[in-house]
């Protein structure tokens, strides 16, 4: 038996090709995806290693409202790691050496002022060079390390990035005005942040101190440890000259545990997404692949006869299909495994192009991924082979070997359409409970809904597809006469193949259809929120979100070009009820330049502790203007604050908003976190150039106008959209495979019969187009089924997602629902075009006489 089998899958090559590709392209998805997260976890966080060389212990400031590692009214930080803790720690025993850093971030301006680097990621630190001038946590590529307060050093990606050379002068900012100093060295990094798309900027001690915390103040001391010290035992030592609540200190093994973890999560998410689709491929392939085999099983009823008719028992039989089964697995988990090293790689390349920027580092093969190759390969074949199995051991010797051509018997439905119907109205019903949710932590109950509909709406397509695909066959009839009608007839003459066949392409489109409704209406509610809470013609702010001086917000509002400017800066405060964020800002020109809708009160002469609430809350906790809250903010401070007045819900000012005076005393670092300006004569190029050159020319500095933010908003859900696009795109290729593969086998079942309606005058034209229909039909089943269940499934969670978008309701876009079914029929059409030639070029005679 395992004889036949070999011959068996030797036997049928072209026909075991497709469904090969089927299993292959899940294979190399899911091995894909594994290796490219080891490749990019080891690359981190060999990097991360590398960066933490040498390091026993790791002394920083602490952080929050009671630590002293805190911004000043200078605007820089205020620590007691100082020079003096570093000469008490220097003189403990164990101790080899300590390195006093200095941690900032500073944003090179490249070619036309564009900021390089990716925000949060552009560090700036201070170059402490050994007696022979060089760092070694920073090695020296070309050049020398700052000395001057004129000075900095580049890493060597962004001095190639900038275009900058030994000499040149460098225009970067650290919070907002732009500076300028000489470019002396250029260096190499491992620091992952760095590496995998930020920069590093590096000055002498002095200046980095004078930029950032104050003369003799470090963020974090990197303590090394003498040969045969226990790291334990020296952070234990560490910590106890440390001052109370100031600094902790962390064991460097520790330190590089956090590491890790910090890159598995990194990296997790991209995984569990990427995963997630290769289960969506898979899960696609398995209809094939029953498919596949059930056809072929039923072309092979004479041959399994004959085996049961020479003493083959029923098991037998199953067992050689399922050896069959596992054999092509194998062969398509060996390639799929290879073509999974390409895609890894691929992907790595494409996500660097778009600035996610990974260390690089080689390819990681973990047993791990070899194991899911052939797991995911074979098991899937072996299950969806499993049924087709047990159908061919019930082939009885001689019903099987009565005739040539007897059609297989055609199974009830009933059992079948009763549990399709069931599953269905369940899923249904949850999602109509769905649209009736108003919190993000029920999107767990909104899957369960989809996948109980979905898979439904698989069981019941055989039962659907009698009405949808007759509803069809009028139309091809009257367009195409006999070959439209034979195309129908052929389609309903197997509702499960015709089902199982639409049914991959139903689950791919299902998926496109429902994130490009969601995506298209959160775009446009975005569009909405910005349309009408925002009448500024300018929202000014930075990459790094590190603010705006105050001073120079103030520069900008005299500006003769401007009508009004409104400075926006943020806090919070706890009342006994909630907590609450408080916006402060010009009470007098606010309403000039954000739509604020007073229902209640007066912000005239408003000042000192007065604020208003947004309606939301204020309905919510029951307060109307004139109540007093007793507000205590993050600092610890109390306050009696006094409603008086209460606006309309706006997404730009939050919960509430008062005088600039209330909320500045209470923020962390006192700047303005968004500037919104008014021009006189509306936006203007000239009028965004003033602004700019008030602000210091910063490359720092996010000057939008309402077409900006439209762009920006689109962009973040278009990069969505896109990347499930392509992803999802494999399961519509998976379905591709499926339909060329039910045609070229219903082609063969029918050798017969298209010898007979060539030779009753049906052209070979017609014969081609006949399969052509037939393809066309069950791709626009298919893709009927999936984009109706798609949009009712983003109808359902619509009401999840209007809880973070006021704005949010359901549009349906019309343009790309039309592309879809447009694809559907090219998908139709490209299917066919192998079967259609095939059955086409068919000897009239032979076919007639094939057995």
């Amino acid at each position: 038996m395992l004889r036949t089998a070999l011959r068996n899958v030797l036997a049928h090559k072209a026909r075991l090709m497709m469904t090969a590709l089927a299993v292959l392209l899940g294979v190399a998805f899911v091995t894909g995806t594994l290796i490219f997260s080891d490749t990019t976890g080891s690359a981190v966080q060999k990097a991360s290693m590398r960066n933490l060389d040498g390091v026993a212990v790791s002394v920083k400031a602490s952080e929050g409202p009671d630590a002293t590692s805190r911004t000043g009214k200078d605007g820089k930080r205020s620590t007691l790691v100082d020079q003096k803790l570093a000469d008490k720690i220097r003189a403990l025993p164990g101790v080899q050496s300590v390195r006093t850093n200095v941690i900032g971030q500073a944003t090179v301006a490249g070619p036309d002022n564009v900021p390089l680097g990716n925000g949060w990621q552009n560090l700036a630190g201070n170059f402490q060079p050994g007696k022979d001038g060089h760092d070694a946590r920073y090695p020296l590529l070309k050049g020398r390390g700052p000395a001057a307060a004129d000075e900095l050093a580049l890493d060597e990606a962004t001095a190639k990035a900038s275009g900058h050379k030994i000499g040149d002068s460098v225009r970067f900012a650290t919070d907002g005005p732009v500076l300028t100093k000489k470019l002396v060295g250029i260096v190499s990094t491992d620091d992952p942040q760095v590496t995998s798309g930020g920069s590093l900027t590096l000055f002498d001690t002095a200046t980095a101190q004078k930029l950032f915390v104050h003369p003799g103040q470090f963020d974090e001391l990197l303590v090394g440890a003498a040969p045969g010290t226990d790291q334990q035992a020296l952070t234990a030592k560490v910590s106890e000259v440390l001052p109370k609540d100031r600094a902790t200190a962390t064991s460097g093994k520790a330190l590089a545990a956090e590491q890790s973890k910090s890159v598995a999560l990194a990296t997790n998410s991209l995984t569990q997404t990427l995963l997630s689709f290769a289960g969506i491929a898979l899960f696609v392939g398995v209809f094939i692949i029953a498919n596949t085999f059930t056809m072929l099983i039923s072309q092979r009823s004479r041959e399994i006869a004959l085996m049961r008719a020479i003493g083959a028992s029923r098991r037998q039989v199953v067992r050689a299909v399922l050896a069959e089964a596992a054999l092509l697995g194998l062969i398509s988990s060996g390639v799929g495994f290879a073509l999974g090293i390409g895609l890894a790689v691929g992907l790595r390349a494409v996500l660097a192009a778009n600035g996610a920027g990974f260390p690089d580092g080689p390819v990681v093969i973990s047993p791990a991924a070899v194991l899911s190759a052939l797991g995911v390969g074979v098991v899937v074949t072996v299950l969806a082979a499993w049924l087709p199995s047990r159908k061919a051991a019930k082939i009885a010797p001689v019903e099987a070997l009565n005739t040539v051509e007897a059609p297989p018997a055609l199974r009830s439905l009933v059992l079948r359409n009763s549990l399709g119907t069931v599953i269905t109205g369940l899923g249904v019903a949850t999602m109509f409970y769905v649209s009736t949710l108003e919190e993000s932590d029920d999107l767990p109950i909104a899957m369960v809904g989809g996948v109980l509909m979905l898979t439904g709406v698989i069981i019941l397509a055989p039962l659907l597809s009698r009405p949808l695909v007759s509803l069809a066959g009028v139309v091809t009839t009257r367009l195409f006469g006999i070959s439209g009608k034979l195309a129908k007839e052929n389609t309903l003459r197997n509702p499960r193949r015709t089902a199982a066949t639409a049914s991959a392409l139903m689950i791919g489109l299902t998926l496109i259809t429902g994130m490009t409704v969601v995506g298209n209406s959160a775009g446009q509610a975005m569009d909405k929120m910005t349309a009408q809470g925002l009448k500024a013609d300018y929202k000014i702010g930075t990459t790094t979100y590190t603010g705006l001086d105050p001073e120079r917000s103030q520069k900008v509002a005299d500006l003769p070009g401007v009508e009004a400017a409104a400075p926006l800066s943020g806090t919070s405060f706890d009342t006994p009820e909630s907590s609450m964020s408080l916006k402060g800002t010009d009470l007098s020109t606010i309403g000039k330049v954000v739509q604020l809708d007073l229902i209640s009160g007066s912000l005239k002469g408003a000042g000192g502790n007065d604020i208003a609430v947004s309606e939301e809350m204020a309905k919510m906790k029951g307060w109307k203007t004139g109540d007093t809250l007793d507000g205590t903010f993050f600092d610890e401070k109390k306050a009696k604050l006094k409603i008086v007045g209460i606006f309309a819900d706006n997404e730009l000012l939050g919960d509430s908003i008062g005088a600039a005076s209330t909320v500045a005393p209470h923020q962390y670092e006192r700047n303005v976190e968004t500037l919104l300006v008014n021009g006189k004569d509306g936006p203007s190029e000239g009028l965004e150039k003033q602004i700019r050159h008030a602000l210091g020319d910063s490359p720092l500095l996010l000057v939008q106008d309402h077409a900006d933010l439209r762009t920006e908003n689109a962009r973040s859900i278009e990069m969505v959209l896109n990347v499930s696009y392509g992803l999802l795109g494999m399961a519509v290729i998976i379905a591709v495979v499926g339909v060329v593969n039910t045609l070229a086998m219903s082609v063969f079942e029918r050798t017969r019969e298209i010898g007979m309606l060539r030779a009753i005058g049906l052209a070979r034209s017609g014969i081609k187009q006949m399969v052509r229909l037939e393809s066309v039909v069950i791709a626009l089943f298919g893709a009927g089924l999936g984009i109706a269940v798609g949009v009712f499934c983003s109808w359902a969670v619509g009401n999840l997602v209007s809880q973070g978008m006021p704005t949010y309701e359901l549009l349906l876009p019309w343009g790309r629902l039309a592309l879809f079914v447009l694809i559907a029929l090219v998908v139709g059409v490209l299917a066919a075009l192998w079967p259609a030639r095939r059955a086409a070029r068919l000897n009239m005679l032979e076919a007639i006489g094939a057995q």
